[in-house]
């Protein structure tokens, strides 16, 4: 599922040495977390936050898949 996501995010940013994703594994539900360069976090998540949406359904329908949850969070760098 992550390289799937990071398929999706990395064509949307500008610096993709900075993307990030991590994986937490909580019972049958998966959080993906995005961390991107503070530049693309418009980008990433869209004009009202459609394209994030979108990222999130395409995601929740692969765990369906397996049977699980996915959550995607867009975090700020830490």
């Amino acid at each position: 599922m992550v390289d799937l996501l990071k398929t999706l995010v990395e064509p949307l940013v500008d610096h993709p040495d900075d993307l990030r994703i991590d994986r937490l594994d909580r019972g049958n539900t998966v959080v993906l977390e995005i961390r991107v360069n503070p530049a693309d976090m418009g980008r990433v998540i869209g004009r009202r936050g459609r394209r994030a949406q979108a990222l999130r359904s395409v995601m929740k329908a692969k765990a369906k898949l397996t049977n699980q949850r996915a959550i995607v969070d867009i975090v700020d760098p830490e």
